[in-house]
């Protein structure tokens, strides 16, 4: 823990001008980024009495062990810049308003000759008209459903929709009228299209003159005695004001603005918002996360919400801008709306407007409301709001509380400094000791953190092309930590003042999660991917390693970290047969109670270990054995083979193509695409 008072600028030296400030620790690691208006009376705040300081913020200027800043000509720039960092950086101590899931839309696919309508998460592309988000991807079926017996348009992918057109039927839904039926011509592109424009006028909000047309067509056909019909209409009518009261309106006709609201206790926020479109309630969010002890002690005049208010329009509508295809560099979208509702307007309210307004193309209000009904809807959410905290405090309350049990037990039970917040746990796959592979995952404070999860392709010994599970576990520990040691030597230097060196030796081969080098690719500061310009939290040190297996393998892992050097990381093992947790240098093994939080957690980190190593090894061998498949032909070269089996997918694809199909690849003629299906039918056979 380190004393803000070692890292404190000189006094004088700090600038007043408005900036973008950075702490890092001892690793070169961001850890925070925030921004000011007076970059000297913001940063001294930090420096002064550390008993004073909300307990977040303590912990955070006690974890870094240097500040620097960049000046900025105006405080939009700053915001810019700041969300910029933050998004960069991914800062331990900034609040991040996201979760782990992306949030349902209604997508329609106008760019097609067919229209198309979907349930759908993820980016946004050209051609296709979103509605929502929804928080919850059932209640856009069942609207779907609703509607689909007034608008039938069509639904399917676009497999369904081609293999019904070649069978000449439609489907289940073509025969209960829920689908025109567009695949066997039962109606034309444009009267399709027809279908699918109303049904966006109806989402988009103009649903009375929908419902007051059916009424009028429904009461001719009553006139006409065609009473079947207007039954039909009867109960078209009715289905669409079942879907009108799922979004009842709830402000004027033509009202774009999202109502935002917060709810806090010391340690945590909760915030929800409530999408508003044209009166109606389109969609509804909520993060709970942990508070920035920022927002508390250095929040200025304008109080601790005002500070929360910057920050989550910052970083959502940044984060909304990104995903819709846009920049906050100014380019237009439909992200943002014409107004936004807040309980407390921000400091720099002005400069939050004109950097929402850059992202919009066209004119932002963030404002307070007042009265009336967009006061009664901001109570709304605002009661949401403290809902959700406290639904979220009381479901936590046990899987905090374990998890902090958990790391204290294992902190006790193996004499360790103090607890493992961050662990990571090896183990080896292989068959027979061929196709050697192995996973590396990660845990911090208890939770998988899956983006940092490695894999690793042992090199064979020679001769026999086999190797041992310790001799694996001592290349792997020897890879993984070689670049954390390289990291930290160029730390070092650039804190000394020398120029950092290129990593642009030749890699360990070393892997990500997608199979991607790791140390082969030069950097220009210290754990920053050159690739992806994002730190590179691989390089982070762990309190605690992991290897699966007995006495052997954690003997192996130590002397390797003795090797190098590193002396500030545990290691053990977890040996699978009786659950025995194996200490290096120590004849008996640590036996944890069996109805241990430790041993729990323990056995998930390696049973973790264990699945991402059996995939990694299962796909690796998977492509082994699609190559060997055509090994056995003479005349096909490597190239060629791999043209065979990316042109067609997989072996087994290759198997049900025909000789005219495969020559279609290039370089393949009639006589090698017979010998193909020759090889691969006789294998069959077999």
């Amino acid at each position: 823990m380190a004393d803000p008072a070692t890292y404190r600028p000189a006094p004088g030296t700090i600038p007043v001008e408005p900036g973008v400030y950075k702490f890092r620790d001892v690793h070169g690691r961001v850890v925070y980024v925030g921004k000011a208006k007076s970059l000297r009376s913001r940063l001294n705040s930090y420096f002064a009495d550390i008993a004073s300081l909300h307990p977040r913020t303590r912990q955070m200027v006690t974890t870094a062990a240097s500040v620097e800043w960049t000046v900025v000509s105006t405080e939009v720039e700053a915001l810019q810049l700041e969300y910029n960092w933050i998004k960069e950086f991914d800062p331990r101590f900034n609040v991040r308003y996201r979760d782990d899931k992306s949030y349902p839309v209604l997508a329609v696919t106008l760019d097609e000759e067919f229209p198309r309508l979907f349930v759908y998460r993820g980016a946004r592309r050209k051609g296709v008209r979103y509605f929502g988000p929804y928080a919850h991807a059932w209640a856009i079926r069942e609207t779907l459903d609703l509607l689909l017996r007034v608008f039938p348009a069509r639904t399917c992918s676009n497999g369904v929709f081609k293999r019904h057109n070649q069978i000449g039927r439609p489907c289940l839904l073509g025969y209960i009228d829920k689908c025109s039926a567009p695949c066997v011509g039962r109606v034309t592109p444009g009267q399709h299209r027809d279908i699918v424009d109303d049904f966006c006028d109806f989402l988009a909000g103009r649903t009375d003159k929908m419902v007051k047309q059916l009424e009028r067509r429904m009461h001719d056909a009553s006139d006409d005695l065609d009473f079947e019909l207007a039954a039909r209409l009867r109960d078209d009518v009715r289905a669409l004001r079942r879907a009108m009261e799922k979004q009842a309106v709830v402000l004027g006709t033509g009202t774009d603005a999202d109502v935002i609201a917060f709810a806090t206790d010391e340690l945590e926020v909760a915030v929800q918002i409530f999408h508003v479109r044209d009166g109606r309630v389109r969609g509804q969010r909520g993060w709970v996360v942990d508070k920035s002890g920022d927002a508390v002690d250095v929040a200025g005049t304008g109080g601790e919400l005002a500070a929360l208010v910057e920050q989550f329009l910052t970083q959502f509508y940044g984060e909304e801008a990104a995903v819709a295809g846009q920049t906050p560099d100014g380019q237009s979208g439909s992200a943002v709306p014409r107004e936004v509702l807040v309980p407390e307007l921000p400091t720099d309210v002005d400069e939050v407007q004109e950097w929402l307004a850059a992202l919009r193309g066209a004119a932002v209000r963030v404002r307070v409301p007042q009265r009336g009904d967009k006061k009664a809807l901001a109570e709304t959410v605002r009661r949401n709001a403290a809902e959700a905290l406290a639904q979220h405090k009381l479901k936590r309350a046990g899987d905090l509380t374990s998890r902090s049990a958990a790391l204290q037990d294992i902190q006790d039970a193996l004499e360790l400094d103090s607890a493992p917040l961050r662990i990571e746990c090896v183990d080896i796959s292989h068959v027979q000791g061929t196709d050697v592979v192995a996973s590396l995952v990660v845990f911090e404070d208890g939770l998988a953190r899956k983006s940092e999860y490695r894999h690793f392709a042992i090199r064979e010994a020679a001769g026999d092309g086999r190797s041992d599970d310790v001799g694996s576990i001592a290349e792997v520990t020897r890879r993984r930590f070689h670049r954390l040691r390289k990291d930290r030597e160029e730390v070092a230097a650039e804190l000394d003042g020398e120029p950092v060196p290129d990593a642009d030796a030749p890699g360990d081969g070393a892997a990500d999660g997608n199979g991607l080098p790791l140390d082969e690719a030069p950097t220009s500061r210290p754990g920053i991917d050159p690739q992806t310009g994002r730190p590179r939290r691989f390089a982070y040190p762990p309190n605690l390693y992991v290897v699966d297996g007995g006495a052997p393998q954690v003997a192996a892992a130590a002397e390797v970290l003795d090797d190098m050097g590193i002396t500030d990381v545990a290691v053990i093992g977890l040996a699978k047969r009786l659950e025995e947790v194996w200490v290096p240098g120590e004849p008996d093994p640590v036996i944890l109670p069996r109805n241990s939080e430790a041993l729990f957690l323990l056995q998930r980190v390696r049973d973790e270990a264990h699945r991402f190593a059996i995939t990694y090894h299962r796909s690796k061998r998977s492509r082994r054995m699609t190559a060997s498949a055509l090994d056995s032909i003479r005349g096909l070269g490597d190239a060629r083979r791999t043209a065979l089996v990316t042109h067609f997918g997989s072996v087994a694809k290759l198997r049900e193509a025909t000789v005219e199909q495969i020559t279609e690849v290039p370089g393949i003629g009639v006589a090698t695409a017979k010998a193909v299906l020759a090889v691969l039918n006789e294998q069959d056979a077999r």
